[in-house]
């Protein structure tokens, strides 16, 4: 009895002790209605619908109008219509500015839960929460149209418009975050592929993790980041770093500001690797495991206090 007694004090003490790095912030039920929000349209948000891109842009942006400090879209000309990429800008204190971005817009006539919904509720999300407490120095969300094919890997992408636009002040940049597939996992055995069949033995068959995807010479925000991010995730974290050319390497916005000299990771659930509804109808919201999603977000938020 007196044993019960004192394990029971010392499991008081252990929880007044325990510092609330890992008390979960995000808000399922945010997550849920921000999803149900952006993917349960009647049409899809490709590169063609601009009237729905627009509609989404404007959600986007009437959120970050409830926390951030300012508002505004980055519009540009392409085939004679606009497009837009809607920017929140949070201040510090210490002159420096780290981007986190994700594309809205999908590829084709799906509703894209898992891309990049997931992503662009990651920054709704994220917002919010830098209104409990913000980090030392600015910071910039970046919701980025024209990620997909036809577009993808041209200058007309949101994310090359935007990484273009920050050369100027490149100096004040500590890095940049993309968000890409941030919703789905999965405990099933052999539910996790890989680029080489090899790396299985190093990451394992579970696609219950996420993951920070690095290039090789990745810069010092981009490293410092991964090690801090994998202290912080209650949701097992991996990295890997590997060549430009490894497919997947590069498969999201920070391959833009790679090609301006920044330093850029991507936060993902491996996409096409895991997810096998990529790019197709079946990428809706019901697949998706909000309870990690909101791991995922609270690991970014918690890093960007450390930083």
């Amino acid at each position: 009895m007196k044993y019960r007694l004192f394990e029971a004090i010392l499991w008081f003490f252990s929880l007044l002790l325990t510092p609330t790095l890992h008390a979960q912030k995000s808000d399922t039920t945010l997550i849920y209605r921000h999803l149900n929000r952006i993917t349960k349209t009647d049409t899809y948000r490709h590169f063609m619908n601009i009237p729905l891109l627009d509609e989404t842009a404007e959600y986007i942006l009437q959120e970050f109008t409830n926390w951030a400090d300012t508002v505004f879209y980055q519009t540009y000309e392409l085939n004679g219509q606009t497009y837009r990429n809607v920017i929140a800008q949070f201040k510090g204190i210490s002159g420096q500015k780290l981007i986190v971005g994700a594309h809205y817009d999908v590829c084709g006539m799906q509703q894209g839960a898992d891309d990049n919904a997931s992503g662009v509720v990651g920054l709704l999300e994220l917002a919010r929460l830098m209104n409990l407490k913000r980090p030392k120095f600015d910071v910039e969300l970046v919701a980025y149209t024209l990620e997909e094919p036809p577009y993808f890997r041209t200058e007309y992408m949101g994310s090359y418009v935007h990484a273009q636009s920050l050369v100027p002040t490149k100096n004040t940049i500590l890095g940049m975050v993309s968000l890409e597939m941030i919703g789905y996992f999965s405990e099933e055995k052999k539910s996790q592929s890989y680029p080489l069949k090899w790396l299985r033995i190093f990451y394992g068959q579970k696609g219950n993790f996420i993951t920070l995807v690095n290039k090789w010479n990745k810069g010092k925000f981009a490293r410092k980041f991964t090690q801090s991010y994998r202290k912080c995730s209650v949701l097992p974290s991996k990295r890997f770093a590997g060549p430009k050319v490894l497919p997947g390497v590069d498969f999201s916005d920070h391959l833009n500001y790679w090609k301006f000299g920044f330093s850029a990771l991507m936060l993902t659930d491996t996409a096409f690797y895991r997810n096998k509804h990529y790019h197709e109808q079946g990428d809706t919201m019901e697949k998706l495991n909000l309870t990690k999603m909101a791991h995922v977000i609270d690991g970014l938020y918690q890093t960007l206090l450390l930083h």
